[in-house]
């Protein structure tokens, strides 16, 4: 049975467009303002980052999901006006901070999107509709995409003079290669289910009325492999670009040591 977390914050994140349901290792993440296409704001992306660092130790994976029609169909418009959004730096405002300032203020929307792939966990990304711009960063921050057939993705920063500037740019020339995700960020276009299967952005495209159903038989099998042999397969994977040959070889063998120690009880 999935229960409502309940810390005493869960109210405000709520209220800024985030649920979070914890159901024994899985945890659910809802964006839940259908009625705003769950547009993004600092304020959302603060009870994100909030989720982030709240979650209990014995979460294994995450899904992270979104009511409505839409995943996100991206920043909050009202960002981009002269009055920008009630308690928040306005774009201008921004613009004329000092170096430090500005940098530090984008690396605290960025904590909203990093912490997907903590080592310890697995996040999916259940995505339908429009993942506009900081709505395509969000999904690309975890680890695996389950998309419906209606999906659109488009990162739409650079039409607006703007770059993606939300941790995606790096795991989508991962997944997509250096030249389409140039193309697809520069052109700003729409990339479809079937598309974003065929280059790697999605791990699977169903059905609409199969997505959550999907997502969850997904979360099921992650979470029937032993917990520590997942964290060391996800760590020899996040580290194999970094790593030449004969070093990954080496890093498999050492995490293989720690697992047979751990199975057989023989500690350090």
């Amino acid at each position: 049975m999935t229960a409502p977390v309940t810390d005493p914050q869960a109210p405000s994140w709520e209220r800024d467009g985030v649920r979070l349901e914890i159901d024994g290792e899985l945890a659910v993440v809802t964006l839940c303002q259908p009625k705003r296409r769950n547009a993004q704001s600092p304020a959302l992306w603060r009870a994100l980052a909030a989720v982030g660092r709240e979650l209990p130790g014995s979460v294994r994976v995450v899904l992270l999901r979104a009511e409505g029609v839409s995943f996100s169909a991206g920043l909050d418009r009202a960002m981009f006006t002269p009055e920008g959004i009630p308690g928040e730096p306005t774009f201008v405002q921004l613009a004329g901070s000092a170096d430090q300032e500005l940098d530090e203020a984008i690396a605290s929307y960025q904590e909203a999107f990093t912490w997907w792939r903590r080592p310890d966990l697995i996040s999916i990304a259940v995505v339908q509709g429009h993942a506009v711009g900081a709505g395509f960063q969000l999904a690309l921050g975890c680890d695996l995409r389950v998309v419906a057939d209606d999906v659109q993705f488009a990162m739409k920063e650079t039409s607006l003079g703007l770059v993606p500037d939300l941790a995606g740019t790096k795991p989508l020339v991962e997944l997509v290669g250096y030249a389409r995700a140039l193309e697809i960020c520069a052109t700003g276009r729409w990339v479809g289910a079937e598309e974003a299967a065929a280059i790697g952005l999605a791990n699977l495209a169903v059905p609409g009325t199969e997505l959550d159903a999907a997502a969850r038989d997904l979360a099921a099998a992650l979470l029937a492999a032993p917990r520590g042999a997942v964290i060391e397969t996800k760590a020899l994977l996040q580290g194999a670009s970094g790593r030449s040959y004969d070093e990954q070889r080496s890093a498999e063998r050492a995490a293989q040591a720690r697992r047979l120690r751990e199975l057989a009880g023989i500690g350090d």
